[in-house]
C-alpha cells in the first residue's frame, strides 16, 4: 500500500468538503427557490395578543444615555468624580460612565447599586435600612446595599435602573442619581 504525503491528504479533503458545501448549498438553494413549499408544521405564526407573551418596557440606548449623562454632569457641578451604570430590568449594564477621576472600584459599585435599585423598585438608600430587620438581604449575589442607586419606573414598574457610585457619600452618590431619572422625564 503507497503511502500518501501528507499535502495530498490535505488537498484531497479540503476537495472533499468544498464539493459537499457545495451540494449543501445547492440543496439549500434549489429548496428557498420553491414557492410552493408549505410552511413547515413546526412553523407558528405568534399573535401579539397571545396570553402566552410576556411583554416588558425599557429604556432604549439613547434615554440610557442621556440618563446617565445627566446623572454625571450634576456630580461633575457639584465637583465629584464617579461613575454612573444604568442597567435595564434585568439588570444588564446598558450604560456605564467611568467619570475622570473616578476610583478603580466606582464602575462596579455603581453597576451594583444600579442592579440593586431596579431588583427592589427602591432607592437604595431605603433598602440599605431595610438591612437592620433582613441582614441576609447583603448576601444576594451582585447587590450593594449603599446609598446612590435609583429605580426608574414606568406606570409604578420598575424599567431600569441607575446607580451612581465615587463621591464621598452614599447621598450625594443617589442625588446624583436621581439627577439622572429626573432628566427622562424631560
Amino acid at each position: 500500500m503507497k503511502k500518501t504525503s501528507v499535502r495530498t491528504r490535505v488537498l484531497t479533503g479540503t476537495a472533499a468538503v468544498a464539493a459537499l458545501a457545495a451540494a449543501g448549498v445547492g440543496a439549500v438553494s434549489a429548496s428557498a427557490e420553491t414557492t410552493d413549499t408549505p410552511a413547515s408544521p413546526a412553523a407558528v405564526k405568534v399573535d401579539t395578543q397571545n396570553r402566552n407573551l410576556a411583554q416588558s418596557a425599557g429604556l432604549n440606548i439613547d434615554a440610557a444615555t442621556r440618563a446617565a449623562q445627566a446623572a454625571l454632569d450634576a456630580a461633575n457641578k457639584a465637583g465629584q468624580h464617579v461613575s454612573v451604570a444604568v442597567v435595564d430590568r434585568d439588570g444588564v449594564t446598558r450604560v456605564l460612565l467611568k467619570g475622570d477621576g473616578a476610583g478603580p472600584q466606582a464602575p462596579e459599585s455603581a453597576e451594583r447599586k444600579a442592579f440593586t435599585a431596579v431588583s427592589w423598585n427602591a432607592p437604595t438608600s431605603e433598602l440599605a435600612r431595610r438591612l437592620a430587620q433582613a441582614p441576609n438581604l447583603k448576601d444576594i449575589p451582585g447587590t450593594l446595599f449603599l446609598a446612590g442607586g435609583a429605580p426608574v419606573q414606568s406606570k409604578g414598574a420598575p424599567i431600569a435602573g441607575i446607580g451612581v457610585a465615587g463621591a464621598p457619600s452614599g447621598d450625594l452618590d443617589e442625588q446624583f442619581a436621581q439627577a439622572g431619572v429626573a432628566a427622562l422625564g424631560k
